[in-house]
This record gives structure tokens, C-alpha cells and sequence, in this order.
């Protein structure tokens, strides 16, 4: 188990990593490339609030299907119910302790601005 806080500590996660950090990654949708975290992705089991759940706060937008949660006292954006997979959080790994994203090198960016989602339903 591992813990993750936002940066004054009001909410804190436990996150269950059996294989480590896996695919860590950065998004350039819009609300990504403006929070610019690297995340990394678990089952919805994998993470618990184990302190703060009264300091979350929800944002949504666009489709309203990714869940994205933030500290209301510090702001720092925690973990997200993932868009493209629902059954999955990602979680920002610059909350967790003793990692520094700075030490992960060069991290792949993934085509949120183009979201499948966006296309499919730009068809309709």
C-alpha cells in the first residue's frame, strides 16, 4: 500500500500498486495540459480515502464522464475517474510519497485532445 496527500495534507489516498507505478503518462486535453500532472492508472479498488473525503471536490466537463477530484483547501488535483476507462483511476504521482515526477525522465503524452469520445460523438 502507498500513500498519496494533496499538498496540505487535509486528504489523503491509499493506493494499492502491486506492479508499481505503471504506464505513467501526461494528457493534452485541456484541463490536463493546464494542471500538467503525470498520472498513472489503478482499478477503482485500488485507491481509498483513507482522510479528507470532505475536502474533494468534483470538477467535470465536455462529456461529464471522467470524475476529476481536488483539494478544496490547497487545490491540488489527486485522482481522476478515467474518461476512456471508467473502472480505472488515475491518480496524480506527484501526491505520492517519495516520488518525484522530475525523477521519472521522459513521460509519453497521450492524445486527450482528440478523445476517442469527442469523435464518436461528433459523428452522431
Amino acid at each position: 500500500m502507498h500513500r498519496a496527500t494533496c499538498h496540505c495534507g487535509a486528504v489523503e489516498l491509499e493506493l494499492s500498486l502491486p506492479d508499481g507505478i505503471v504506464d505513467p503518462r501526461r494528457c493534452d486535453c485541456s484541463l490536463c495540459r493546464r494542471r500538467g500532472a503525470i498520472v498513472a492508472s489503478v482499478p477503482l479498488s485500488g485507491i481509498r480515502i483513507v482522510k479528507g473525503q470532505e475536502h474533494l471536490r468534483l470538477y467535470q466537463f465536455n462529456t461529464n464522464t471522467a470524475k476529476h477530484y481536488f483539494c478544496g483547501t490547497c487545490g491540488v488535483y489527486t485522482h481522476h475517474q478515467r474518461r476512456s476507462n471508467p473502472k480505472q483511476y488515475g491518480f496524480n504521482l506527484a501526491c505520492l510519497d517519495g516520488v518525484n515526477p522530475f525523477d521519472l525522465g521522459e513521460v509519453p503524452v497521450m492524445a486527450g485532445v482528440n478523445h476517442p469520445s469527442d469523435r464518436e460523438a461528433a459523428a452522431q
